[in-house]
């Protein structure tokens, strides 16, 4: 049976990289916290395991002359001025991600499937097509849009890949991935915001796929496992509301995750015949500090296993669904030859509460 094999990974971030602290200066100034507020949130921010973020907009970074939020009164941004700067950074930043995913000598027309991702905002006529006409990619390019679904979404994309590569052998698959979180900040002090407000980040990423190894290392496609946990849809939703798109993230969130996750991998593995011990490798979405800490303990694996998800939460935050591509990259950049053959396991989590898996290979060819 044919398979399907992660060629390469692109990503791209905003200009605007700002200090973690930084931030939370911003939000005591525009949250008009108490001094005791103040103090909270700044523990908050530290308890993140967050040294940087990106966001496409330089507000973050500022205590005054604001250039998107307002500086005076109580209007707040409205949904349509928020998706009118999606519309303005995404397909700079995802082009970005491509710029950097393909190889040099790739042609771009021979790109035959294009698969968006994004749950940060809309348009039509779309990012896909701004795609084409930016990356110079064939009219005739079969388009695929994955919106709305979280920070899981990465792996509907990735499966949608899987399937096309082994149904058509010569297809060369692109992925694109683009999340501007940052444009959905909630002037408000309810928990769930703040914790928002705290981890979430913008982010691209890029993905070429196809149905056959290539001469250089690469993560070959094993197979993929998803699991719903209603008891737990109203701890991670997503609402499009007047003012932006309302993230809720229960701090209950992690606790559910550690009782969920052993039976959702053990039921991935059981269908290869497989057991902890056989995986090797991780490539896990950092939700937050506490989801990677309640995995490790439910599935019995020490830190430094989880060692690249710690380091993209550290220096970028969770841009939703890129964020896994991001992981993924780091760890393509880091095995070699004494890792072909390697098992990795991958997952994200979204609202539903969506539980998503992937069994991957570390793939090095042979001199």
């Amino acid at each position: 049976m044919n398979k399907t094999y992660i060629h390469s990974i692109g990503t791209a971030n905003p200009v605007h990289q700002i200090a973690q602290q930084t931030t939370a200066e911003f939000m005591v100034k525009f949250l008009e916290l108490s001094p005791r507020e103040a103090r909270k949130l700044q523990l908050l921010y530290r308890a993140t395991s967050i040294d940087y973020r990106y966001s496409v907009l330089e507000d973050y970074a500022k205590t005054n002359d604001f250039d998107f939020y307002p500086n005076t009164g109580n209007t707040f941004p409205s949904t349509a001025q928020r998706m009118q700067q999606y519309e303005k950074h995404a397909a700079t930043l995802a082009t970005a991600a491509v710029a950097n995913c393909l190889p040099a000598n790739f042609s771009v027309t021979e790109i035959t499937h294009l698969i968006t991702v994004s749950c940060t905002g809309m348009y039509a006529p779309g990012l896909d097509i701004e795609l084409v006409e930016k990356l110079g990619l064939a009219h005739s390019v079969q388009r695929t849009c994955i919106n709305f679904m979280g920070c899981y979404a990465a792996f509907n994309a990735l499966k949608i890949a899987d399937i096309i590569c082994r149904a058509t052998p010569k297809a060369k698959v692109l992925v694109v991935g683009v999340e501007l979180c940052t444009l959905h900040f909630q002037k408000s002090t309810a928990k769930d915001d703040l914790v928002a407000n705290a981890i979430f980040a913008d982010g691209a990423a890029a993905v070429l796929l196809q149905g056959h190894p290539p001469a250089h290392k690469a993560i070959a496609l094993e197979g993929f496992y998803c699991d719903l946990e209603p008891d737990g849809k109203g701890d991670m939703a997503w609402h499009i509301k007047d003012h932006g798109f309302e993230m809720k993230l229960s701090s209950y969130v992690p606790q559910l995750l550690e009782g969920k996750l052993k039976a959702l991998v053990g039921r991935l593995l059981q269908n290869y015949q497989l057991n902890m011990p056989d995986i090797e490798l991780f490539a896990i979405h950092p939700g937050g500090r506490r989801i990677l800490e309640r995995i490790e303990q439910s599935l019995g694996i020490p830190k430094k296993a989880n060692a690249t998800a710690y380091e993209v939460l550290q220096q970028y935050g969770n841009m939703s669904s890129v964020t896994v591509l991001f992981v993924l990259k780091r760890l393509l950049e880091q095995v070699g030859e004494e890792h072909h053959d390697q098992r990795i396991l991958s997952m994200a989590f979204g609202p539903g509460l969506t539980l998503e898996s992937a069994l991957m290979k570390v793939f090095c060819p042979n001199d």
